[in-house]
């Protein structure tokens, strides 16, 4: 009678747990958030067994960041393991234990038990009880560590499903995001640049895997004055993107406006402080050329100062005053004028070319940018740039780029120009 009345009690026992698992089961399927799940598996322990005591340890991992053990949950002991580490030496543990054979004494030495969860033979949770049996052999500690493992385990994993979920929907919103980003970006580039006689214009754009905020342009303003510029906003994705549109549309109405550089400039500088509200920036440079007086006026607002090679001399173009969005009113602005340009070449860039490294940690540089300049100084604008491009990606061993590179050559022969 006695065995048949245990027989009941251990099939009535197995009966609760199953009924536990399925209701653990639903509550995961109706797709309750974390804190919810942690609260049933709480509850679930307290109800279907002796525990006196418990703290549930969980494997956080952070992007970019050491991985860390949380405390989940917690009851019954005299000391918050909410705001207790995990001490170190329980991270090898992959198999139940006492916790008082581990010999390192600390203020875990309430708990009876440790009970690892793992799952692909990787431990994500560490369970410490006490309240069952201290033999752990005996059938009914084994029943209740068997079921607090495959309870913790049914938790743990659909809580790392849904974070895992979680990060692939937010990787599929940033991909989107970069793809609207690129798409915006690439209505900015002008589609097509001059290639005439005298004039010849040539742009490259090279993106990272996150799509940044550079932005080239050639505007015709009359039949003797042209307009060419770069800049590169501050940010990434859809914000970038769309901030330089805006200021891509500023730009082409105001030089419909005047082609007074100063006070072009300033308008942009209102419009970005406008649109960004301080949160972005924008270093631009522009330049226009006088054909007929053979003058090139130019601002440089807080951008990589562009290369001018004439007569076999490299000048940076420095001239102009701080970056666009930082301050209203501008604190200072300076115009540059270079005169008397015949034949030259103009070469603006953003700073992802010559902040290139190598593996060595060396910078690509400016040095060997202006070297390149002058080495092909008479080559035709695409080899050009395809020779900057191999240099670059010989120097830099063939790696990814870590940033965005654009860059923008101007070569003007003012002879053919005017008699085009």
């Amino acid at each position: 009678m006695k065995i048949t009345d245990a027989l009941q009690n251990q099939f009535g026992l197995k009966e609760l747990e199953l009924n536990s698992l399925l209701e653990v089961t639903q509550a995961i399927n109706n797709n309750l958030p974390e804190a919810s799940l942690y609260k049933i598996y709480n509850f679930t322990l307290r109800a279907n067994l002796s525990i006196k005591k418990l703290a549930l340890y969980v494997l956080q991992e952070q992007e970019g960041q050491p991985d860390r053990w949380e405390c989940k949950t917690n009851f019954g002991t005299n000391t918050d393991f909410n705001k207790v580490l995990l001490p170190e030496h329980f991270l090898p543990i992959q198999e139940i234990s006492y916790v008082h054979d581990l010999n390192e004494p600390s203020s875990f030495d309430e708990f009876d038990i440790l009970i690892p969860v793992l799952h692909k033979e990787r431990v994500l949770a560490l369970v410490f009880v006490s309240g069952l049996k201290k033999d752990i052999d005996a059938s009914s500690t084994q029943t209740g560590t068997t079921f607090i493992q495959a309870l913790s385990n049914i938790i743990i994993v659909a809580i790392e499903n849904k974070k895992l979920a979680r990060r692939q929907l937010a990787q599929e919103a940033i991909r989107k995001e970069m793809e609207i980003a690129q798409q915006v970006q690439q209505f900015l580039f002008p589609k097509n640049l001059p290639q005439q006689p005298g004039l010849s214009v040539e742009a490259s754009y090279v993106p990272h895997y996150s799509v940044g905020g550079d932005y080239y342009d050639f505007i015709q303003l009359t039949a003797n004055y042209f307009l060419v510029c770069i800049a590169d906003v501050s940010g990434k994705g859809i914000p970038a993107a769309l901030l330089m549109s805006n200021f891509q549309a500023a730009l082409r109405t105001i030089a419909r406006q005047t082609m007074n550089l100063k006070e072009i400039v300033n308008e942009l500088n209102y419009q970005v402080m406008q649109s960004a509200n301080g949160e972005n920036f924008i270093t631009f440079f522009a330049a226009i050329f006088d054909k007929e007086s053979r003058k090139l006026l130019y601002i440089n607002a807080g951008h990589i100062p562009p290369l001018l090679v004439y007569q076999n001399q490299v000048s940076q173009l420095d001239q102009g005053t701080v970056m666009l969005g930082s301050f209203q009113p501008l604190p200072f602005l300076n115009q540059g004028v270079v005169y008397d340009l015949d034949d030259f070449l103009l070469f603006a860039y953003t700073d992802g070319l010559t902040e290139t490294f190598n593996s060595d940690g060396e910078e690509f540089g400016i040095e060997r940018l202006e070297e390149l300049l002058t080495q092909q100084d008479s080559t035709n604008l695409p080899s050009m740039h395809q020779q900057i491009f191999n240099s670059l990606t010989e120097f830099n061993g063939g790696k990814e780029y870590d940033d965005d590179i654009t860059f923008l050559s101007v070569r003007v022969n003012t002879s053919r120009l005017m008699n085009g």
